[in-house]
């Protein structure tokens, strides 16, 4: 075993071990209840957008090509469409991920 890895792992555990030493007691929360149902909200919200964003790009993926197998000659044009297309679909799942992040990690309605 190298010097390197020895002292890496030495590290590592010291820092396990001394980690909880700095750890701050847990804040209680004003109303468990909408955090409760904020996270619960965020997870299907982010279960319905990732589904639906998938259904969505497939399908535009196959529309994409079926065109170009009909027409080859304008194949660069429908390619940037689809990219286009992708890219905004793609966007609103991101937002959802961004909503449900903010949902999971902020406290709704204030302090």
């Amino acid at each position: 075993m190298s010097k390197s890895v020895l002292t890496t792992a030495l590290v590592l555990i010291a820092g396990a071990f001394f980690a909880p030493v700095y750890a701050q007691e847990p804040a209680a929360m004003a109303n468990t209840e909408i955090a409760k149902w904020s996270i619960i909200t965020a997870g299907f919200a982010l279960a319905f957008a990732a589904g639906l964003a998938a259904l969505a790009q497939g399908k535009a993926v196959a529309a994409a090509s079926e065109a170009i197998a009909r027409n080859p000659g304008a194949a660069g044009d429908i390619r940037g469409s689809l990219l286009l297309g992708l890219v905004l679909i793609e966007s609103l799942a991101i937002y959802v991920l961004l909503i449900s992040l903010i949902l999971f990690f902020l406290f709704p309605f204030g302090k």
